[in-house]
C-alpha cells in the first residue's frame, strides 16, 4: 500500500509518499506560503534532485491538489494516478485525552480534534483544515489522525496533574498532555530492536533534541512521564521556547515592560530559549561556531541545555527506578555531537557515559556508551514519517 503522510500547518503543508510494503519513501515535499503571496511547492522524487516551482495556493486544497499533480506527473511523477493512494495518515498535535492511539478519521473524530483546539490553537485548526482538503480532492480514501499526545496518555495521574486547584483539570482539563509522542513511541521500540531487548522489558529515556525538545520515560514500552506540558513550552528550553521557568517571572516582566500575557507567551515562545540565553541563534550549529570563537554566551547556553538534559535523565531514571538506555534523536540529539558528550560527562553516577570514538557520528544508528557499560547510550535517527505511515496500516491495511 502507498500511504500519503500529511503535516499541515497554517500556511504550509509538508508530505510523504511512503510504500509501506518496502517502507521506501518515494517522494517527499513541502508546500509553502499557502493563502500568502509568493507561494512555493518543493518536490523530491526518491534518488532525484528537488524540484521548485512558484504556485498560487490560496488555500490548503489547491496545495493537496498541487501535491497529487507532482506525484502523477508524468516526467518526475512515482505513481500513474490517484487509485494508487490507499490511504493519507495525518499528524495532528493535540488529542487531549479523547485519544490514546490513532484513529480512523470520520465526522465524530473531526469534532474530538475541534474541541481540542483551545489547547493547541496553533496547530489543531491547521491539521484539520489539511484533513478537509484532502477529504475533498480524495474523498473515497481512507484517512487516520496520528496524534502527537497519544503515546503519551498511559502517563499516571501522579505523573500528568500540576500542583493547582483540581477544580481547573475538571473543568478546563488543565494537565501535562506531552508532545513528540509519535517519535518517542518509534526511537524507544526502535532502541528495543537495536539492542536486541524486549520492549515490555526495558526501561528507555528518550532525548528527543531538536528546535522543539522533549525528554520521556519509556517503561515497559508506555510513557510514564515527560517533559512537555499543557502546551509544548513546557520543559527544556529549546530553539526559541523559554520551557520551564518560574511563573511569577511573566508578572515581574509584564508590570516591568508593560506588557500583556499574550506579548509575553509570544516571547516565551519566539524569542527565549537558546536564541535568547545566547543572543546568536536557535540554531545549534550557529551556537557551536560562535562558542568555538570565544562567545562566552553562547558557551554558557550550550553548556545549561546540557546540564538541564541531564537533569531530566537524572529525574527520570528515579521515576522508574533505574534505566537501561538512553537515546538520542532528532536534529540536535543525532547530529550535535557536542552536546551529546557534555551530557554524557553526567551520567557517571548510573555507570555509563559518551565514548568520544564512538560518538564521532552523524545521523546514524550507534551505540555511543563505552564498552561495558551498566546503561546502553544510544543515537537512534526518528522517522515520524514512517510511523505516521506505520499507524495508519494497522487501521486500514
Amino acid at each position: 500500500m502507498k500511504v500519503l503522510v500529511i503535516n499541515c500547518g497554517s500556511s504550509s503543508l509538508k508530505f510523504q509518499l511512503i510504500d509501506s510494503d518496502t517502507e521506501e519513501v518515494l517522494a517527499k515535499g513541502l508546500c509553502e506560503r499557502i493563502g500568502i503571496d509568493g507561494g512555493m511547492v518543493t518536490y523530491q522524487p526518491e534518488g532525484k534532485d528537488k524540484i521548485k516551482k512558484q504556485a498560487d495556493m490560496p488555500d490548503h486544497t489547491e496545495a493537496v491538489k498541487l501535491v497529487i499533480e507532482s506525484l502523477i506527473d508524468k516526467e518526475n511523477g512515482v505513481i500513474s494516478s490517484l487509485d494508487e493512494i490507499g490511504a493519507v495518515g495525518h499528524r495532528i498535535v493535540h488529542g487531549g485525552e479523547s485519544f490514546s492511539s490513532a484513529t480512523i478519521i470520520d465526522e465524530k473524530v473531526i469534532k474530538a480534534i475541534e474541541e481540542c483546539n483551545d489547547l493547541a490553537p496553533l496547530h489543531n485548526p491547521a491539521n484539520l483544515i489539511g484533513i478537509r482538503s484532502c477529504q475533498k480532492i480524495m474523498p473515497n480514501v481512507p484517512m487516520v489522525a496520528v496524534f502527537d499526545t497519544a503515546f503519551h496518555q498511559t502517563m499516571p495521574k501522579k505523573a500528568y496533574l500540576y500542583g493547582i486547584p483540581y477544580e481547573y483539570y475538571k473543568k478546563y482539563k488543565v494537565r501535562r498532555y506531552g508532545f513528540h509522542g509519535t517519535s518517542h513511541e518509534f526511537v524507544s521500540k526502535r532502541a528495543a530492536e537495536f539492542l536486541g531487548r524486549d520492549i515490555n522489558d526495558l526501561k528507555v529515556i528518550v532525548c528527543h533534541l531538536g528546535n522543539g525538545a522533549s525528554i520521556s520515560a519509556v517503561k515497559n514500552g508506555k510513557c510514564v512521564d515527560t517533559s512537555m506540558g499543557l502546551t509544548p513550552l513546557e520543559g527544556l528550553f529549546m530553539g526559541t521556547r523559554s520551557g520551564n521557568l518560574d511563573p511569577a517571572i511573566l508578572q515581574f516582566i509584564s508590570n516591568k515592560e508593560k506588557l500583556t500575557i499574550d506579548e509575553m507567551l509570544n516571547i516565551l515562545n519566539k524569542k527565549s530559549g537558546v536564541l535568547g540565553m545566547s543572543g546568536v541563534s536557535s540554531d545549534f550549529r550557529d551556537l557551536g561556531e560562535a562558542a568555538h570563537e570565544g562567545n562566552e554566551q553562547a558557551k554558557t547556553t550550550l553548556e545549561a541545555y546540557s546540564y538541564r538534559v541531564a537533569k531530566y535523565i537524572g529525574s527520570y531514571a528515579a521515576a522508574m527506578n533505574g534505566v537501561d538506555a538512553i537515546v538520542f534523536t532528532a536534529g540536535v540529539g543525532e547530529n550535535n555531537i557536542e552536546v551529546r558528550q557534555m551530557i554524557g560527562e553526567y551520567l557517571g553516577y548510573l555507570g555509563t557515559g559518551v565514548d568520544k570514538d564512538k560518538n564521532n557520528i552523524r545521523g546514524e544508528e550507534a551505540v555511543i556508551s563505552p564498552d561495558g557499560a551498566k546503561v546502553s547510550v544510544l543515537v537512534i535517527p526518528t522517522n515520524e514519517e514512517l510511523a505516521i505511515a506505520r499507524e495508519t496500516v494497522k487501521l486500514v491495511g
